[in-house]
């Protein structure tokens, strides 16, 4: 049985197939060491011979192999809390709970870093309680991530002879959040408008 005769084009053909899998494999490797990285090393991972281990007392300067032994007799793990360190820094822990609170502190950062903003809930002068409810379910949500809250009420046409009545549709919404809320600007009308800007309530 006779092959067949492959072309220039064909052989460079069959060379890529045989190379983007071998350059895909590459690549999902690095990407998983990237992520790895990101993670503190632990155990083995650590290639000090020496290393400061953290105690609740102090610290003090120990060889890592007499470190690891005592952390698996406890069935924990070493952490690698500074790692630029020199001797570099260590904890003995769980470490799954070590990256849970690690995690949760980012995410704390995270929420904190970010820019507040005023968050603009609008109604009208006809606007039924339970929608006004969900409004205020709204601005607990924005209370919670730090977020100011305007409320606004606009009044048309004949309604702009009851703006006590919107006056008094505000301050109940302020009066209804004041567990959760302070008020960051008082009550204030511009033209047809009138609006109260609340805020988070401070612990303590």
């Amino acid at each position: 049985m006779h092959l067949p005769l492959l072309t220039p084009c064909h052989r460079l053909l069959s060379l890529s197939s045989l190379l983007l899998p071998l350059q895909k494999r590459r690549r999902g490797s690095s990407a998983t060491h990237s992520r790895q990285e990101k993670r503190p090393r632990i155990n083995e991972q650590i290639r000090a011979a020496e290393v400061l281990l953290v105690l609740p007392d102090g610290a003090e300067v120990r060889l890592f192999a007499d470190v690891l032994q005592e952390a698996r007799s406890q069935e924990l793990d070493v952490i690698e809390v500074s790692p630029k360190a020199n001797p570099p820094v260590v904890k003995i822990g769980d470490f799954g709970q070590y990256l849970y609170q690690l995690r949760k502190k980012e995410r704390k950062q995270r929420v904190h870093s970010k820019q507040t903003e005023v968050k603009m809930l609008r109604f009208g002068f006809r606007t039924d309680r339970h929608d006004i409810e969900r409004l205020m379910d709204r601005a607990k949500e924005f209370f919670k991530e730090r977020h100011l809250v305007k409320f606004v009420v606009r009044l048309r046409g004949r309604e702009l002879g009851n703006r006590d009545y919107a006056k008094a549709k505000l301050l109940a919404i302020v009066e209804a959040l004041k567990d959760c809320s302070e008020v960051e600007q008082d009550l204030k009308q511009q033209g047809p408008m009138f609006h109260v800007i609340l805020r988070a309530k401070q612990a303590g």
